[in-house]
């Protein structure tokens, strides 16, 4: 038996003429945190709802946690816990009433969901706020509620659709420790709040499978695996620093006054693909190849065009150089090994 949790095999999902999820492959493992990464409209938020079986798939197959998705729904679903880009808990309730009403839809008895809450709520760090209304929630305590609810039904599979987007910082870092938590901590695998094996078919190993949609590349680089999403297909999916190394030796930082001036240098060195800037300083992605050519060059055409060049230098390539890349179309469709 496989032991993946999740395995999608050519999923589409068509509104009249737009193909919003466009042939997706997924196959997740037992304890694994993927990251789905695309620019708003690329079908990250249209693919989460087909695992969580919101929406039916045109096309394409859906497995979860051993349960083929269309047959054996009600089951599938039993194994995940969902947290929409919205807030969807209701502000009226408490913070103890809202995941209490969330576990009894599910068919959880108060012998069950009272204690289990308690423990998730101090795992969130809302246990002092139990009381507290939903409406008077911050908006990273909100998020923390949410994934609190989507936790008290012990799923084996988390899909978290843009948790951490329109809270601060240090709430996002907060967010981010308790997914890797979640999947990691020896205790998180137990029967208080998961069971054992809780809704896996016979064969298939324990471990909590995350899937996180998110626009922020530093999240991403959190991730074991990322799938960068484009017009509704995965054009590109491996770890992070996979991913990163097919850019090595084809990114080079440059400082120097005024930046306009370096901008449109760069632009116009044949060998130079394109041009970001990332704070007071530019990213250049060249040819492959061309680095050492175009450090010699480069100083010299920034001279003669009257700027001033403080620094050249390659430097390793971030998630940040792949994204952008992989959002052009002359990248896209003329370099397939990406």
């Amino acid at each position: 038996m496989t032991n993946y949790l999740v395995q999608a095999n050519g999923i589409k999902k068509y509104f009249g003429k737009v193909h919003a999820v466009d042939g997706v492959d997924l196959n997740i493992k037992a304890g694994e945190i993927y990251g789905l990464v695309g620019s708003d409209g690329a079908g990250k938020t249209t693919t989460m709802r087909l695992l969580v079986g919101a929406l039916l798939p045109d096309q394409g197959d859906v497995t979860i946690c051993g349960y083929d998705l269309r047959k054996q729904t009600e089951l599938a679903r039993s194994t995940i816990g969902y947290l929409s880009q919205r807030f969807s808990m209701y502000e009226d309730l408490t913070v103890l009433e809202n995941i209490r009403f969330f576990a009894e839809i599910r068919g959880l008895s108060a012998t069950e969901w009272l204690p289990r809450s308690m423990e998730i709520l101090e795992f969130v760090g809302l246990d002092k706020f139990k009381d507290r209304r939903a409406g008077q929630l911050s908006g990273g305590m909100k998020q923390k509620l949410g994934l609190a609810s989507a936790l008290v039904t012990r799923p084996r599979l988390l899909l978290l659709d843009e948790p951490t987007t329109g809270v601060d910082p240090v709430t996002r870092q907060d967010f981010w420790q308790l997914v890797i938590k979640l999947v990691s901590a020896p205790h998180f695998d137990s029967p208080t709040i998961f069971g054992e094996n809780r809704g896996m078919s016979e064969g298939q190993g324990g471990g909590v499978s995350v899937i996180i949609s998110t626009p922020y590349m530093d999240e991403a680089s959190r991730c074991h695996r990322v799938g960068f999403m484009r017009e509704g297909k995965i054009i590109a999916e491996d770890t992070p620093s996979n991913l990163r190394a097919r850019f090595n030796n084809r990114v080079l930082e440059l400082r120097g006054s005024p930046i306009n001036k370096l901008r449109h240098v760069a632009h116009q060195d044949e060998d130079v693909e394109d041009v970001a800037a990332f704070g007071d300083k530019l990213h250049l992605r060249v040819r492959a190849g061309k680095t050492d050519l175009i450090m010699k060059r480069l100083p010299k055409e920034i001279e003669s065009a009257g700027g001033k060049l403080t620094e050249l230098r390659a430097i390793p390539s971030t998630l940040e150089d792949v994204f952008i890349a992989l959002s052009e179309d002359q990248v896209f469709s003329s370099n397939p090994v990406l």
